[in-house]
């Protein structure tokens, strides 16, 4: 199954583009995504357990994905 990850602040600049089509295989989780881009480069500074959105829901990293989902990386946000 293919799934669109989406990249934005400091995860586009680790990842190096603000989205990334990846295929992984039918029953992966968020969990499985997050650790293929941990493992594959630019994104191994990512956080274990990074906020993410599943078709625009934010979704716990046990959410299991289905062909053609789209999966939002939503970075820390620090002010004052």
């Amino acid at each position: 199954m293919i799934i669109r990850s989406l990249f934005f602040a400091s995860y586009r600049d680790m990842a190096g583009a603000d989205e990334l089509a990846l295929e992984l295989p039918a029953g992966a989780r968020v969990a499985d995504l997050v650790g293929w881009l941990r493992a594959s480069g630019g994104l191994s500074r990512m956080p274990e357990a990074p906020v993410v959105a599943v078709n625009m829901d934010y979704a716990p990293l046990a959410t299991e994905l289905r062909d053609g989902d789209e999966v939002a990386f939503i970075p820390p946000v620090a002010g004052g």
